[in-house]
């Protein structure tokens, strides 16, 4: 298979396996969507590691295989892509993508889907599309300015250009650098500890600050109040709390 699920300590990691450079074809782009879909909803995994590989995350598309697409034909198949995507930015639990190496094009906006990026100091991240004539199309130009903001974003994009990890930390693009050979380490590790927390109260601030990101604020704050009015009614909430008053902050277990 082009893409694996493999569950331990309540982490799922989602890992491409498509040597040599991971290509995003259209088979790895349609099992990425069914085993994102896959992880959202089984209770064993409660959060979610990103990962190509110890040599490189995806240097993008399958080019030969888009070459022979008319039109016609990316019609159909564009909106296919883009959800495949957002199947893994809609997961409903903490994603964090470990990059190594070369995370280009559609690997970029794979690793743009996560809620949190930890990048080797080998890593090279870009949107080369424009150099194929091209723009992105799994996301790119939606959720790079959204993250790193409008300029950084087009200077990206227009460029085509790549950027090692350094840049990527400063820029906002990545959120930790890292020796290469700890990437999935770390990664694994802040999935681990987000996977011992409380699953609805996590699912709720993923989808609040998601959400309010791409509404007015009235909209929202409603989703917020919503939410948080609602953990009032589960379980992890009368155990957070009753371990706060009887032992202190930060002592609750909520498995």
């Amino acid at each position: 298979m082009t893409v694996n699920l493999e569950v331990s300590e309540g982490v799922g990691t989602l890992r491409l396996n498509r040597p040599p450079m991971n290509a995003l074809d259209v088979a790895t782009q349609d099992r990425l969507r069914e085993l994102a879909e896959e992880a959202a909803r089984r209770d064993d995994v409660r959060a979610v590691v990103l990962y190509g590989g110890e040599k490189l995350f995806a240097a993008g598309a399958d080019i030969k295989e888009m070459q022979a697409m008319d039109h016609a034909a990316m019609v159909v198949r564009g909106r296919a892509l883009q959800e495949s995507f957002t199947a893994v930015a809609r997961i409903p639990k903490p994603v964090v993508a470990a990059v190594t190496g070369y995370a280009l094009g559609g690997g970029c906006e794979l690793a743009l889907c996560a809620d949190f990026r930890i990048a080797g100091d080998n890593a090279k991240l870009g949107q080369p599309e424009i150099l194929l004539g091209l723009i992105p199309g799994a996301g790119g130009t939606q959720r790079l300015a959204r993250l790193v903001g409008p300029s950084k974003a087009k200077d990206l994009i227009f460029t085509g250009r790549q950027v090692k990890a350094d840049e990527a930390l400063a820029m906002g693009l990545v959120d930790q650098v890292v020796p290469a050979a700890e990437v999935y380490e770390r990664a694994h590790a802040w999935a681990a500890r987000l996977a011992q927390g409380p699953a609805i109260a996590l699912r709720a601030a993923k989808e609040s600050i998601d959400t309010g990101l791409e509404a007015d604020i009235d909209t929202g704050l409603a989703v917020e109040r919503n939410w948080f009015a609602g953990l009032f009614a589960t379980e992890d909430r009368e155990r957070g709390m009753r371990s706060f008053v009887e032992e202190g902050p930060g002592k609750a277990k909520f498995l």
